[in-house]
């Protein structure tokens, strides 16, 4: 007896080659990625277990880190399968439809904003800028005080008036001084850096803008995507015509020699993901 299914899609697009789908695993490797077609527009589907895509189970399959990821990969891969020959708008992880009938019914009704997101996606593909803080040799743990020196027998226990609390019994004033001192030019050269970079990612926002067609910023990634060695202060993606690749680029590595406060990085071309809404005009 075979077991039920529900139709898995990853994306719409006006028509597609299905040799540009043989092969791929998609989501589980016993059914084919195909296209199912609707009027003006083509989905890019595949059947899965019912089962395995069950409220529970979903549910559970996204606490699992290691299979999310699975998922995650299997899901970009046909998205940037199908992109690489016809323009593309991907669909969310876990587009789940119970068949081809209610598939069809859903591009039936969106038709009108398919059609628009295709048009304005056509010749264009997504690019990611992220900058982060450069990291600095002072970028180390808070500086140690002064040792303090031997007491003689007859030394006081009390401290004198004015020493910074935590300062050992019998440290000099003047060090203890000088090690608040030591953190506070810690802090201060911190808060230089860190708002050096940020004024530096708005710039390479406003250049990037300059030659896109749209632009998004994202939520920047925490230390624990980082590392603690550095601060992310642009996540952005930029919506571009293909045929601007190398001038993007050649602009990238321009900035990056200009822009000595922060580390500059490009990825891509992607397909569309940020802008399968529409995005932020520039």
């Amino acid at each position: 007896m075979t077991s039920p299914t529900v139709i898995y899609a990853f994306a719409v697009c006006r028509r597609c080659d299905p040799a540009a789908l043989a092969g791929l695993p998609g989501l589980d490797a016993a059914a084919p990625v195909r296209t199912l077609a609707a009027g003006p527009l083509t989905a890019v589907v595949q059947d899965v277990p019912a089962a395995d895509f069950a409220e529970d189970a979903l549910r559970q399959r996204l606490t699992d880190r290691e299979e999310l990821e699975r998922c995650a990969r299997a899901h970009h891969e046909v998205i940037m399968a199908a992109s690489a020959v016809t323009p593309t708008v991907p669909l969310p992880f876990a587009t789940l439809y119970l068949g081809d009938a209610r598939v069809r019914a859903a591009l039936r009704e969106k038709e009108e904003s398919f059609l628009a997101a295709l048009g304005r996606l056509t010749g264009r593909v997504e690019w990611a800028v992220k900058v982060y803080t450069a990291p600095a040799p002072l970028d180390s743990p808070s500086p140690s005080p002064t040792p303090s020196p031997a007491r003689s027998p007859g030394a006081a226990s009390a401290l004198s008036p004015g020493t910074p609390p935590g300062t050992a019994p019998g440290t000099p004033a003047g060090s203890g001084r000088a090690y608040l001192e030591r953190v506070r030019g810690r802090r201060q050269l911190r808060e230089r850096r860190q708002n050096a970079a940020l004024q530096a990612a708005e710039r390479v926002d406003a250049v990037v803008r300059g030659l896109a067609v749209a632009a998004r910023r994202l939520r920047p990634h925490g230390v624990e995507v980082t590392g603690a060695h550095r601060t992310h202060v642009l996540n952005a993606a930029y919506l571009v015509d293909s045929v601007r690749a190398d001038e993007l680029r050649a602009t990238l590595e321009a900035l990056r020699r200009e822009e000595t406060d922060v580390q500059i990085e490009l990825s891509g071309p992607w397909a569309p993901y940020s802008f399968a809404d529409g995005g932020v005009p520039r």
